[in-house]
């Protein structure tokens, strides 16, 4: 495994942990600035907005860098804001760190999935953006109970501390081992040792990817997936221990089975996208439907809530691999692209957290945001489903265009534009 994967591996871990660790906090969050459960979940749906706006303004404001410079810079932006979250005197400002901290977000992931996957053979892509992604699901069976604990011993802010310094970590090896030509879109042979970006990198050739209905129907499936997922996760503090009858000393562990599942789920949907990718991600998908089904049915029952958690991230993560080089294959390669794939899931957390919430606030329970859940997760299985059957009837007729010879001057390059 090429040392460079490490390296975003660990950048990811960092970015996971503040995308995650709030969710254990909340509570305590919540409780030290004097604020609402609404109120504190937009920590969360702030987050998932500011990552959404941030993937494609960044991605695009630094189209023509070099990549390895541009995650070295989103990096550093990434330890100002768990900084100021660490620091924060008041709620205002600890918005303002959790926003600073997301806008590295959708442009690591975007432009990391792309220097990922150029780093090892084409056959393999799918696999190398999950071993990029194994950081984000690690801080989950890792950090996040990590953070869980230590913010129920030494308070949350020695959370943020420690999330800190872990993205100087990442950044120290993000310098040292990823090479300078790694993301080009030019063949191997002609990166050398070159850290400049390819001449296709300009934003008019990056935009020109959107004009692919299936650029548009996966990012759809993809916020619609991640909408889905986490209308649930949003509020699951709230769902063990007002439901599941369990103490919120039992929610690190309980994070713990999930963030497993989310490693598993990963490592699996890696492997079946390099497969079949577009039956992987259909049935990933309607795994997640009918797993937050249930848990909605099944709360009140500790066992089932211990299962269904970790069933719960195996298919909400293992789409994951497999959406990032969807959208890049049909994009040719676009970072903006591959960033706004990042956007799109970060737009459904912010839709998924806020019809929980306004699910929780109309008084129909803690269960209410895994059935919510559950119906957006639907949609998306819809989604992916047309997506899928559009590309392989595109295929279908490129096949019967290049298996048909032409039977006059001309003929086949007008059955081509059919």
């Amino acid at each position: 495994m090429p040392s460079g994967l490490v390296a975003l591996a660990l950048g990811g871990f960092g970015i996971g942990l503040t995308e995650f660790l709030i969710a254990g906090l909340l509570p305590q969050v919540a409780s030290s600035f004097a604020v609402s459960e609404a109120a504190a979940g937009r920590l969360i749906s702030g987050y998932a907005l500011s990552v959404a706006i941030g993937a494609i303004a960044l991605t695009a404001a630094t189209a023509r860098l070099p990549r390895k410079h541009v995650l070295v810079g989103l990096v550093v932006l990434f330890v100002i804001g768990n900084l100021l979250s660490a620091v924060a005197p008041n709620y205002p400002v600890m918005l303002l760190g959790r926003i600073v901290a997301a806008l590295c977000h959708g442009s690591f992931f975007g432009i990391g999935s792309l220097v990922a996957s150029s780093l090892v053979a084409p056959e393999r892509k799918s696999r190398a953006v999950a071993v990029m992604f194994a950081g984000l699901t690690v801080a989950n069976v890792l950090g996040v109970p990590f953070g869980a604990l230590v913010g129920e011993r030494w308070g949350w802010r020695a959370a943020f501390w420690a999330v800190t310094a872990i993205g100087v970590l990442a950044l120290a090896g993000i310098v040292t081992l990823v090479p300078g030509w790694a993301g080009r879109t030019g063949p191997p042979a002609a990166k050398g040792h070159r850290s400049d970006p390819a001449p296709g990198d300009g934003l008019r050739a990056q935009f020109r990817a959107f004009r692919s209905w299936q650029v548009w129907l996966t990012l759809t499936a993809t916020a619609l997936g991640y909408g889905g997922m986490f209308g649930a996760f949003s509020y699951i503090a709230y769902t063990f221990t007002e439901v599941g009858g369990f103490s919120s000393a039992d929610v690190a562990w309980l994070l713990m089975v999930y963030g497993v599942g989310l490693v598993v789920g990963n490592l699996i949907g890696g492997r079946a996208a390099d497969h079949d990718r577009d039956r992987a991600l259909v049935l990933s998908l309607l795994a997640l439907t009918l797993t937050l089904a249930l848990f909605g049915l099944l709360a009140a029952s500790a066992t089932a809530s211990v299962v269904l958690v970790f069933l719960m991230g195996v298919a909400g993560f293992a789409a994951v691999p497999g959406m990032i080089t969807r959208v890049t294959d049909f994009a040719h390669g676009a970072a903006l692209a591959a960033s706004a794939n990042v956007s799109a899931s970060n737009i459904g957390n912010a839709l998924g957290a806020w019809l929980g919430g306004l699910a929780i606030s109309a008084g129909l329970g803690y269960t209410a945001p895994l059935h919510v859940g559950a119906g957006i997760a639907l949609v998306s299985v819809v989604v992916m489903v047309v997506a899928a059957r559009h590309a392989r009837s595109a295929a279908d007729r490129s096949d019967q265009c290049a298996a048909e010879p032409p039977s006059r001057p001309g003929a086949g390059r007008a059955m081509r534009h059919r």
